[in-house]
């Protein structure tokens, strides 16, 4: 049994990924912003977090982590021109500023385990270029060159892997795909024609946290379809 920490544990991909982690006996610390889910699993323990406090407290933890994986994010498409500054620097606070303020709260209780990975998400835009995404890639982009540079200082004790999804049904991804049109429009870009769901993501997520992957560090590993190298 090991202790995980999921920042932005209420839905989505780090609530599915909280559920798996406690079916297979770990217990978890998963954060939320918003809304409290609701629980009835014992091992997941959810503690309010805002992670764009200046100073944030992570004392609830436990004194070793085997995992950290920080899910926040937002998904704001709009053409550049129509883009203001501020909102690059928004994006930039939750998604990169928040994971370093986590990371670095937390870091000597990482170094305390024997097999310790830290997980950050990208997504499909920062090394496929789409038109409209200019704000969540520049964020997205930091957190790439971030996972490599921690996976280099931090090796060989802590490992540092990222996932580039493409288009997952998720609550963040809603207005996306809140018509049967716009999901099957979706779809049929992507190789494998389908939406992306949160199991796919969160299964890579739990293999990069497990032993399974102790020879996988500094990676950017794309679950999205087969969007970013395939042309069918």
């Amino acid at each position: 049994m090991s202790n995980y920490l999921i920042v932005g544990a209420s839905s989505g991909i780090g609530q599915r990924l909280a559920l798996q982690l406690a079916e297979a006996g770990h217990q978890v610390y998963g954060t939320y912003y918003k809304n409290l889910p609701d629980s009835e699993n014992e091992a997941i323990h959810y503690v309010y977090l805002n992670v764009l406090d200046e100073i944030i407290s992570l004392d609830f933890l436990p004194g070793t982590l085997a995992g950290i994986v920080y899910c926040p994010g937002s998904i704001n498409l709009k053409p550049f021109e129509r883009i203001k500054p501020g909102s690059f620097t928004d994006d930039f606070n939750l998604q990169v500023a928040g994971a370093i303020k986590v990371i670095q709260a937390v870091l000597s209780k990482s170094k305390n385990s024997d097999n310790s990975s830290i997980v950050l998400f990208s997504t499909v835009a920062v090394q496929t270029g789409l038109p409209f995404h200019a704000q969540v890639a520049a964020s997205k982009g930091a957190i790439e060159g971030l996972t490599r540079a921690l996976a280099a200082e931090f090796s060989p004790k802590i490992r540092v892997n990222c996932i580039a999804p493409s288009l997952t049904d998720t609550p963040l991804a809603a207005s996306l795909l809140n018509t049967e049109t716009k999901r099957e429009a979706n779809a049929q870009k992507h190789p494998l024609k389908r939406i992306g769901n949160t199991h796919d993501i969160a299964n890579m997520a739990e293999f990069l946290l497990s032993e399974k992957a102790g020879w996988i560090t500094g990676q950017v590993l794309h679950v999205d379809g087969g969007i970013s190298s395939l042309k069918i």
